[in-house]
């Protein structure tokens, strides 16, 4: 079943022309992976999905994109409820300064959630999917500050399942984290494709074959090419992807 397609959806920031004619399929319950040098128009079309572009002045986005075969553009749309269910993880972790429970609970909290018991459920929920309830739930009254650059990565996956999200959308979520901190997100991802829908941005092509079901490589606003990881990466049908993947440039 798809989750998340667009149809020619272009992107322009004023005058530039950030991403051209995308048509695209996301399956639900995968890892779809977009690659790409920088300024090809990968992270553009990660902000399409919870509207994120609205926040930039100059942006213009024409053309379709469903989500659970809704379209999200049309004017007057719930962009809340939106970015409830569509949430995103920045690259670099981006907890709040507040303790470990109240950054997971904030969420819930803002939408109204206020008894105590109720918000302590979500908060061992949130953070047993992420595991970390194991290593923190005899601290959860610390400050998230604290944390290892990997454990907050993990905390901020885990405040978007704490207000429900179905689709995490994934930039660079490992591009300030050493190999072994990389190693441990990569895994908690693919144990949480069996119930959310993940999308990630990578620089890391290797990254992109490990974990991914599908991938798309994109090049200066063209989505050159989308389709099966494996097949993307032992046959590219196009000479600029396996361009890409050999090194010749980017």
């Amino acid at each position: 079943m798809m989750k998340i397609t667009s149809r020619n959806l272009n992107v322009f920031y004023e005058d530039f022309h950030a991403l051209i004619n995308v048509n695209l399929d996301i399956r639900e319950h995968a890892i779809t992976a977009f690659i790409g040098s920088s300024g090809c128009g990968k992270t553009t079309l990660l902000r399409c999905f919870n509207r994120m572009n609205d926040l930039i002045d100059g942006a213009k986005v024409h053309g379709e994109v469903r989500l659970d075969g809704k379209n999200i553009y049309p004017d007057g749309g719930d962009l809340l409820a939106l970015r409830r269910k569509v949430g995103m993880v920045f690259q670099r972790p981006n907890p709040f300064p507040l303790s470990i429970f109240d950054n997971c609970i904030y969420g819930p909290r803002v939408h109204g959630t206020k008894e105590r018991k109720k918000l302590e459920v979500i908060s061992e929920h949130a953070l047993s999917a992420v595991l970390l309830w194991e290593e923190l739930k005899d601290r959860l009254d610390r400050p998230a500050l604290e944390l290892t650059g990997e454990q907050q990565q993990r905390l901020c996956i885990a405040r978007l399942l704490a207000v429900n999200a179905e689709v995490l959308l994934m930039d660079e979520p490992c591009s300030t984290l050493d190999p072994i901190a990389t190693q441990k997100i990569e895994e908690l991802l693919v144990k949480l494709k069996k119930d959310y829908t993940i999308v990630i941005v990578t620089h890391n092509m290797q990254q992109a074959a490990r974990i991914s079901d599908s991938t798309g490589f994109f090049l200066m606003g063209e989505m050159v090419e989308f389709g099966t990881t494996k097949k993307l990466f032992r046959s590219p049908k196009h000479k600029r992807t396996q361009d890409y993947l050999e090194g010749r440039f980017g």
